[in-house]
């Protein structure tokens, strides 16, 4: 894969290619898909969409960490739909109020690791690039 760039080479590997081109459309496969507080919001839209079952349950990480302690009731509902979602599915990577931030406790946990491709339902998921991860 020389010639290159890092976002290239990851969404390749994702991707399963040797190789992508600048403007191709992959479909790659996340090493980690992470979410936080707005799961509740994100469930709800994929449930429309006729899911049932997350494909993969042990590479989605979710925590408990934007509107902690629960501010509003709404914000406490919401966690406890996320906490149903997250027993339903399986998913063990799963980082209750308290833990921390949800980018320190994947770096914490190992779960971003160099040349992985991580897709965040927040906008500061690029900062994965410290630990040679693109997000």
């Amino acid at each position: 894969m020389s010639g290159q760039t890092f976002a290239q080479k990851a969404l390749a590997r994702a991707a399963g290619l040797d190789a992508v081109e600048v403007g191709q459309v992959v479909d790659a496969r996340p090493d980690i898909v992470l979410s936080h507080d707005n799961t509740a919001a994100i469930r709800r839209i994929w449930q429309e969409f006729g899911q049932e079952r997350v494909l993969i349950p042990e590479r989605i990480a979710i925590t408990l960490d934007h509107a902690v302690p629960a501010p509003t009731t709404k914000h406490a509902q919401n966690h406890a739909e996320i906490r149903r979602f997250v027993q339903e599915q399986g998913i063990r990577h799963f980082f209750e109020v308290g833990r921390g931030i949800c980018h320190q406790v994947l770096s914490e946990e190992a779960l971003v690791l160099p040349g992985q491709l991580i897709l965040g339902a927040d906008s500061h998921t690029t900062h994965y690039g410290w630990l040679g991860a693109f997000g």
